[in-house]
């Protein structure tokens, strides 16, 4: 058998186990939306999100550790693109919430500022840079077999549980807004979306300047 005849064996196989466990992958969204439409809903969106992130390698690491490292800010702009995207969409969808007077989805997430954020995001970028990998990027290399990190699993899991159980301390001694941040409460529906915008624009702005320093 030559080489283009393995290729074509080694891939009529791997499109076989694909096809059947994708068929298993969807009967199990079927038994799941019986009983809970809602998790069947969050397991097929997970599948998609995760198929995307694995055939794009859409990372978020590199877009924090390519600039760095590499020069490159490809990443760091698609993040600022897809970043934008969701704005807009996020915005039409609580503002068609508020204009019928119900509740505003998400409002629960926005979260308090204070030292916790800072020193946790520290933390949390060291911690994926040395790791290979965000949240998703360790999921993702995981079912594509890389074990080591299933060690960056257990890692993901112990910080996390460590992180919740000393949140209330730094609510009680680091803490600047209690109440969190929401732009359109400052400037309006319109304003908000026009600064986040503008500060994204800018982002992406800086990073194209950077990209052609690191080439000259």
């Amino acid at each position: 058998m030559n080489l283009n005849d393995q290729k074509k064996d080694d891939f009529a196989k791997q499109f076989s186990v694909g096809l059947v466990l994708f068929v298993m992958l969807l009967m199990v969204g079927v038994i799941l939306f019986q009983y809970a439409p809602i998790i069947a809903f969050f397991w097929l969106s997970g599948l998609g999100f995760g198929y995307i992130l694995q055939r794009s390698r859409f990372c978020f690491v590199a877009a924090f550790r390519d600039p760095a490292l590499t020069g490159s800010t490809a990443v760091t702009r698609g993040v600022l693109v897809a970043l934008a995207l969701t704005t807009i969409g996020f915005t039409a969808v609580k503002y068609f919430y508020h204009l019928t007077s119900q509740t505003i989805p998400g409002q629960s997430y926005i979260a308090s500022i204070g030292m916790n954020t800072v020193v946790g995001g520290i933390i949390f970028g060291i911690g994926m840079v040395i790791a290979g990998g965000c949240a998703s990027g360790m999921l993702m290399r995981i079912g594509e077999g890389f074990e080591m990190h299933l060690i960056t699993l257990v890692g993901f899991f112990l910080g996390t549980m460590l992180g919740n159980n000393h949140l209330q301390w730094w609510n009680n001694h680091w803490m600047w807004i209690k109440e969190g941040v929401f732009l359109p409460d400052l400037f309006g529906w319109a304003g908000a979306l026009i600064i986040q915008l503008l500060v994204i624009a800018l982002l992406y702005g800086l990073a194209i300047k950077w990209e052609e320093k690191q080439e000259l």
